[in-house]
């Protein structure tokens, strides 16, 4: 008889815990929206969850601390008019949100540190360059200050946000809807996925095709994709006969996938979330009450399927905290904030060890929240890879977070409209003028120290 060898993995008994029901967040109108994004963004400090809002698009921002029953006056994001599709904290700066509603528009936000008292309707930036409905953000995982946006327009832009310029418009790519956006590690490529049937690897910059793949799924249902290890990528989808798959692809042999795995025949898109230090991708279904992990490695069949979280409730939406987040001393190697009808529940990780010391294994150094090049270089062209902090002691902010700073004089040459370009001649020439101001104060300044000088 042939013995069955089992695969050996640290991640074999990771298991799903939910929390205790006093660190729920309760009584929250989630969104009704049927849109295929998270509907929630999480960090080290907030938890933002879309919400439903009469006259026009809202969200949530909570601080972490505040679990409990939150009361039906508690204020909201609700500068949109329309209603909000997608929420993204920035990655380099815990107090700055962007969202994109069915106004067309994407909206930046700052949170201040002990949250909202008030209701807030300005945004710090507001981004307009879409003909439709915005419903997909990604910020640049190293550029400071360059998020991108997806709109129903089939159009992709890349937006210096502190001076509210959409430097980058990718917009004779992709023939229809697209599902998905992301960026890989460094920021130096975009994967998308269209209702075209077609999966497309980008160069941001210049906005071209570096290479695509027709047809990753049989199926018509949207099909999400993410960058996982070494380049490669994972998209879920659907077969011919509406069953949910798995596939895994090398890019330098678009052809065959290494792997496609078929899992259920439930209908809910399959959202991943990779993480790239355990090499565990996550699969949430919109609708589903379960969470599958698999880890994704170098050895046939690629893609592992390691174990399942569930719940009687369904899922409306999913947060992902990043590594520094998370509780070290726990041994937790991930947290989801899963949104049901009335409430967000967090979701734990962990890996089962006897041990309190720290598990260097399980934590190798991770990215920070530093961002390592400003959004200027990166648009002319410089790389860089992601810097990365140790978790030993847990995530301590050694340096002040990365300040948003808005050069208003800018801001004027905020929309990618015709009509931008008188404005922004307008205000080029009004900085002319206050130039010339200045410098006639300085000669009228200086002109009178001589004068003081020759007395004495």
């Amino acid at each position: 008889m042939s013995r069955r060898v089992v695969r050996t993995s640290k991640f074999r008994h990771v298991f799903g815990q939910a929390v205790k029901a006093d660190q729920c967040y309760d009584d929250i109108r989630i969104s009704q929206m049927t849109w295929d994004s998270n509907f929630c963004s999480v960090n080290p400090k907030f938890v933002a969850m879309i919400v439903d809002a009469s006259g026009g698009g809202a969200f949530m921002v909570l601080p972490l601390s505040k679990t409990g029953r939150i009361d039906m006056s508690y204020p909201t994001v609700c500068g949109h008019t329309g209603p909000v599709l997608d929420i993204e904290f920035c990655p380099h700066n815990d107090n700055i949100i962007a969202s994109g509603s069915e106004d067309c528009s994407v909206m930046i936000w700052e949170i201040p540190d002990s949250g909202l008292t008030s209701p807030l309707t300005d945004p710090v930036v507001k981004l307009e360059g879409h003909s439709k409905r915005v419903g997909i953000l990604s910020w640049h995982p190293t550029a400071h200050n360059v998020l991108m946006s997806a709109g129903c327009d089939n159009v992709v832009i890349l937006w210096n946000v502190a001076c509210g310029e959409a430097v980058v418009r990718i917009d004779t790519v992709h023939t229809d809807l697209i599902y998905s956006a992301c960026w890989n590690r460094d920021g130096s490529k975009i994967l998308t996925s269209c209702k075209d049937k077609t999966m497309r690897i980008l160069d941001p910059r210049k906005g071209t095709v570096l290479i695509e793949k027709e047809k990753p799924h049989e199926g018509s249902r949207p099909v999400r994709a993410v960058f996982v290890s070494d380049g490669k990528i994972l998209s879920t989808g659907f077969s011919r006969m509406s069953e949910r798959q798995v596939a895994l692809w090398d890019p330098n042999n678009f052809k065959e996938p290494l792997t496609l795995q078929e899992l259920d025949t439930s209908s809910g898109v399959l959202l991943p979330f990779f993480d790239p230090d355990t090499g565990i991708v996550y699969l949430c279904g919109k609708g589903d009450s379960s969470i599958r992990y698999f880890e994704v490695t170098d050895e046939a069949p690629y893609v592992h399927y390691l174990s399942m979280y569930s719940s009687k409730e369904s899922q409306k939406g999913m947060g992902y905290m990043p590594k520094r987040g998370l509780e070290v001393n726990k041994c937790e190697i991930a947290r989801f904030y899963k949104l049901h009808e009335r409430k967000c529940e967090p979701i734990v990780m962990t890996v089962p060890r006897k041990s309190d010391l720290f598990q260097e294994d399980l934590y190798p150094d991770t990215i920070g929240p530093e961002p390592s090049v400003e959004a200027d270089e990166w648009f002319q062209g410089k790389e860089a890879q992601p810097i990365l902090i140790s978790l030993k002691d847990g995530f301590v902010a050694t340096t002040k977070a990365k300040e948003f700073k808005v050069h208003k004089s800018l801001l004027k040459t905020t929309t990618a409209s015709a009509g931008s370009q008188q404005d922004s001649s307008g205000e080029v020439q009004s900085l002319r003028n206050e130039v010339k101001d200045l410098k006639a104060a300085i000669e009228e300044l200086t002109k009178r120290v001589r004068e003081l000088e020759s007395k004495h």
